[in-house]
């Protein structure tokens, strides 16, 4: 039987004020109760101004979009009758992370007595895409080899363009933040899937990390499914900016278990390369000049070439229709391309332009 790269969606979400744009004021635990309630995959964040949701796996994209068009209205409407906004967005575009509260959990009161500052500034907002590829003790070769293709994946996501009120002429900033955090960013070169559980059983015999679920790189096994997780992406204000993003995770995956040759030895200077690209998009997004062996390419080429090696992968895995929006973010832009045109083009001052990036936000995340 053929494999069928299941998948599912982790979304992240901010609120905010529905008449500041910005903090919602008070606690939000009566807004959590209601939204848990109505919606019992939502689950807290480590901010109160945060919310996630979850998809649950399947290998049909019409099925995934109707879950998370469903969880993203819900929430919404949630959030409306409280007196809020719900929005999709790597970091948000008004709020002072020094003026937010944690939420209680255990978990996240160990990061923050770890991490300190660093964990307090840590108000931002992911997607993650869970794929089950077929071997999972495969899944570190292919974390290895997928690195060069990481880039991709972020440029088509960036929504992360404001920090603290302010443009911070980024189009991700939202992994500047993330990268303050020990283990972010990508992950090292394995030599296999042995060298891997070494380097992990000596963190925890160390006592440093208490699993593997502390490794916070932009993609990592999974230690709860038989997946690779990919974390690289913002939290993507249109519906169909995520499926298109989850969709050329799914189908690289597919053509690298297919084609075993495919970025097969990369060394510390392939690494090195992806790092950079990394910060290539970050600042450009998809107008991007990324480095490669022969030279410099577009963010375009690249990912023209990308959709040609996945072309057979998209038809076994019905994925080529969710596919074409990633041909759409190139021609329409990123959603930090439209909160910043939107913050620009808004009359009255700094507060105003904010306000219209938020209020652009939340509505397309409900479209």
């Amino acid at each position: 039987m053929a494999a069928r790269y299941r998948f599912g969606i982790e979304e992240e979400f901010f609120l905010a004020d529905a008449a500041t744009r910005g903090t919602p004021a008070g606690r939000l635990k009566a807004f959590h109760a209601d939204a848990k309630a109505r919606l019992p995959e939502a689950e807290r964040e480590l901010l109160q101004l945060q919310i996630e949701t979850a998809s649950a796996p399947t290998d049909d994209v019409a099925e995934a979009r109707a879950a998370l068009h469903g969880q993203r209205a819900g929430l919404a409407a949630v959030a409306r009758d409280h007196g809020l906004l719900l929005f999709a967005a790597g970091t948000h575009p008004t709020a002072r992370w020094a003026r937010q509260r944690r939420t209680e959990k255990q978990r996240y009161a160990d990061i923050m007595r770890e991490a300190q500052m660093v964990e307090a500034r840590n108000m931002v907002c992911g997607m993650h895409v869970h794929v089950e590829v077929p071997d999972p003790a495969a899944r570190v070769d292919l974390m290895n080899r997928f690195l060069p293709f990481t880039a991709l994946l972020l440029g088509l996501s960036c929504s992360s363009p404001f920090w603290q009120g302010r443009d911070t002429g980024l189009s991700a900033y939202r992994l500047s933040v993330w990268g303050e955090l020990p283990r972010t960013g990508l992950p090292e070169l394995f030599a296999d899937a042995a060298e891997f559980d070494r380097y992990v059983a000596a963190l925890v015999g160390a006592g440093m990390i208490p699993d593997a679920s502390f490794l916070w790189w932009t993609l990592r096994p999974s230690t709860r499914y038989p997946t690779l997780e990919l974390r690289v992406a913002d939290s993507c204000t249109r519906l169909d900016d995520a499926l298109a993003v989850a969709a050329l995770y799914r189908c690289l995956l597919r053509m690298l278990v297919r084609r075993p040759e495919v970025n097969r030895g990369l060394t510390g200077a392939d690494r090195g390369m992806a790092v950079e690209n990394l910060w290539r998009v970050q600042r450009y997004g998809i107008t991007a000049s990324l480095v490669a062996h022969a030279g410099a390419e577009s963010f375009a080429d690249r990912l023209d070439a990308a959709l040609a090696a996945v072309a057979e992968d998209a038809d076994a895995l019905g994925c080529a229709a969710a596919l074409d929006g990633a041909r759409r973010i190139l021609r329409e832009g990123t959603s930090a391309d439209v909160q910043v045109a939107a913050h620009a083009a808004a009359a009255g001052g700094p507060g105003a332009a904010a306000a219209a990036a938020v209020d652009w936000l939340a509505a397309e995340t409900a479209r």
